[in-house]
């Protein structure tokens, strides 16, 4: 499915890490997320970040008041922008490597959907979406990668279906 006219495309991406952030153990991970952020938001297509997306120690971000959870809100203008930066820059080779440094949550821990443009979702809204893509299913509400007809570069990359429930 396109983007509406006059929509962006939200998404938002949790994960819990194996480790307390200052462990060695997700020091490479950590030590990289301003560099990984700081390139999405120069990508063309970028339109913008929650505050401390992707950071430990963001209050903002917590979930569950879990140090150890990570949340990456973004907004992108379309599909196609969104999927140049996770498949075609460095961020690829972080995201192959997540299960180094993140637990498998069991549950979808990923979610899209339409916003209007000029809109900033909230984490709560975010998360919102998150649980009703988890209980609903795919969706113009909320959907995944497999939901859009124009993600050809997830197709090539996709995580198997384990690591993604």
């Amino acid at each position: 499915m396109s983007a509406p006219e006059g929509h962006h495309l939200a998404e938002l991406n949790v994960g819990r890490l194996l480790a307390p952030v200052d462990d060695p153990r997700v020091a490479e991970f950590i030590d990289n997320v301003d560099r990984i952020n700081g390139m999405g938001k120069r990508m063309p297509g970028f339109v913008w970040m929650m505050e401390g997306s992707g950071g430990p120690g963001n209050t903002d971000a917590a979930i569950g008041g879990d140090p150890r959870y990570i949340a990456n809100l973004t907004v992108w203008e379309s599909v196609e922008t969104l999927e140049d930066f996770v498949w075609n820059t460095v961020h690829r080779r972080f995201y192959e490597r997540r299960q180094d440094w993140f637990e498998v949550l069991g549950e979808m821990h990923f979610v899209m959907w339409w916003v209007p443009i000029g809109h900033r979702p909230t984490l709560s809204e975010a998360l919102a979406r998150l649980e009703h893509l988890r209980s609903h299913g795919a969706g113009s509400h909320a959907f995944d990668w497999a939901w859009l007809e124009e993600a050809e570069l997830w197709k090539r990359h996709a995580c198997s279906p384990a690591a993604a429930e």
